[in-house]
């Protein structure tokens, strides 16, 4: 390997590694402004919107002539779709815990293969099946573990219902982004933010007394640094490194906001949890190494 090529996927790696270990840890962020999830999601828009503003206007996305009107209104469902995600992603967040909502969530890819299936005719292998029926019951262990906890059973199972809607919808977002692969990375996100805004600005709550300087100050690091910052490293390092350094540094994430979840806010998995944890990430893992391109 060139010393040029092996500098450039030591840079991309590092930038995937704290683009992951940000987005590790938005749920403790969230549940500490101890504001709605459509509250939070809302302000997450406005100030990601303008660190993405920022972004665009010095790469100079920011002009007329940049997108076709048919790749415009795309990026608006995307927008939609992205927004419902963060919604029931938060919701998942209170109602079961930051570690179990984010494992539930990276059912994503098992979503894409079914949506592939449905919508693009995609072949449905016995080998996808066996995995992604693998992942579900992964699932379905950590719904049992949420019966052997203190918690309401009923309000567990429905926030792991909110976290598989996430998923659903986050696997809608990045069909549409798939699909989109001319447009920038950036421009996309800075549209998709604006329509969470205009979508949500109905539902939140503005301005008041209960929002004091550290709910303000979450509320613009979640906007700032796990949305626009979290956003320019990951796609600077997608550009740069190969998709196997990418689905293996992907796995930051998840094990971050276990540790979060265990070693800050003192909520660690059970048995049946973590075994369930341990066989969603292995058939995620299994998927995508068998993705990999030959």
């Amino acid at each position: 390997m060139a010393s040029d090529q092996r500098a450039e996927w030591g840079a991309g790696s590092l930038k995937m590694a704290i683009a992951m270990i940000i987005s590790g840890t938005v749920g403790w962020f969230v549940l500490a402004t101890d504001l709605s999830a459509l509250t939070v999601v809302f302000w997450r828009c406005v100030f990601g919107m303008v660190a993405m503003a920022l972004v665009c206007a010095t790469q100079g996305l920011l002009r007329r002539g940049m997108l076709a009107r048919r790749q415009f209104y795309w990026i608006m469902v995307g927008g939609v779709t992205l927004t419902l995600n963060w919604i029931c992603l938060f919701i998942a967040y209170a109602q079961t815990s930051i570690a179990v909502a984010t494992i539930t969530y990276h059912v994503q890819p098992f979503i894409l293969v079914a949506l592939g299936a449905l919508l693009f005719n995609e072949t449905l292998t016995r080998y996808k099946l066996g995995w992604m029926v693998i992942a579900f019951s992964g699932v379905a262990l950590i719904m049992l573990g949420g019966q052997q906890q203190d918690q309401d059973s009923g309000q567990y199972l429905y926030g792991v219902g909110f976290a598989l809607a996430a998923a659903f919808f986050y696997a809608i977002t990045a069909t549409i982004t798939k699909a989109l692969r001319d447009v920038s990375p950036c421009l996309m996100v800075f549209i998709q933010l604006g329509v969470g805004c205009v979508m949500l600005l109905p539902f939140v709550s503005l301005p008041t007394t209960s929002f004091s300087s550290a709910v303000w100050g979450l509320l613009v690091v979640i906007g700032f640094v796990h949305t626009g910052l979290m956003s320019v490293l990951l796609y600077s390092a997608v550009q740069k490194i190969p998709t196997i350094l990418v689905g293996g540094l992907a796995f930051i994430y998840p094990v971050v906001a276990i540790f979060v979840d265990a070693w800050v806010l003192h909520r660690p998995l059970n048995g049946w949890q973590l075994t369930g944890t341990l066989i969603v990430l292995a058939a995620v893992a299994g998927i995508n190494i068998r993705n990999l391109p030959h």
